[in-house]
């Protein structure tokens, strides 16, 4: 067996990345701090081509270096947004039909395996800050809440290990 180089795998360039059809998923970052996380998130999104990246609240944007460093070029790649208020951006989405929903542990969530997504409908994942997770205010907006499971000691995975889990999970639903 031979590791593949980087010509052997046949990238898009980022204008032919701009123009592939692009998988039916958003991510929205509610109040993430670490640059890091962010672009590594980006990073994922550029490996499933995802439709999009919403930033919400004090989520760092890019240009900033911490971000640059862990996205590797995909804040060129992934359409991305920043806006103050993610319960309007919630709102808005739900008015385009978009179907919402927070990755978080709570009552009568959805696990993970069970999901089911709508063909033809735009679905956002939301993932929230490192400590406090996703607020209420927003959940209590969402369509509804996925849970991860997980079955070690800790209550929570890393924002972006759950962006590359719930992303991979979509695509192959």
């Amino acid at each position: 067996m031979r590791k593949l180089t980087n010509n052997e795998l046949g990238r898009l360039t980022i204008e032919d990345f701009k123009h592939v059809e692009k998988t039916p998923l958003m991510l929205i970052l509610e109040n993430v701090r670490s640059a890091m996380n962010v672009g590594s998130v980006f990073r994922t999104a550029d490996s499933f081509a995802l439709a999009r990246i919403i930033l919400t609240g004090y989520t760092p944007t890019p240009p900033q270096r911490e971000i640059l460093k862990t996205a590797l070029g995909a804040t060129e790649t992934v359409s991305w947004e920043h806006h103050d208020d993610i319960l309007s951006v919630i709102s808005t989405l739900k008015d385009e039909g978009v179907k919402v929903f927070a990755i978080e542990q709570a009552e009568a969530a959805i696990q993970l395996q069970h999901f089911k997504k709508t063909d033809g409908v735009m679905t956002a994942f939301i993932l929230g800050n490192e400590v406090e997770g996703v607020s209420q205010a927003t959940i209590d907006l969402c369509d509804g809440v996925i849970e991860i499971p997980q079955f070690g000691t800790k209550h929570s995975l890393n924002i972006s290990v759950c962006a590359g889990i719930v992303a991979w999970q979509f695509l192959n639903e």
